[in-house]
C-alpha cells in the first residue's frame, strides 16, 4: 500500500509492518496500481528497479 509522507510516497507492508523501498517524490500510477491490485511480488520488484533507475 502506497501512503503520504511529508516530501512524497512510501510503501508499506503491512505483513511486516515496516516501510519498504524508496521515499518517492511522485508516486508512479503503474506502481500504485499493481500494490492495490494484485499485488505480485516479481511485478512490483521490477517496476521499483525502473523507477529507481529512472530516478538517477
Amino acid at each position: 500500500m502506497a501512503r503520504g509522507v511529508p516530501g512524497g510516497y512510501r510503501i508499506w507492508d503491512n505483513r511486516a509492518r515496516r516501510w519498504w523501498g524508496d521515499l518517492y517524490e511522485l508516486c508512479p500510477d503503474d506502481l500504485l496500481d499493481e500494490l492495490n491490485g494484485g499485488a505480485n511480488h516479481e511485478r512490483i520488484a521490477a517496476l521499483l528497479r525502473r523507477h529507481r533507475i529512472l530516478k538517477r
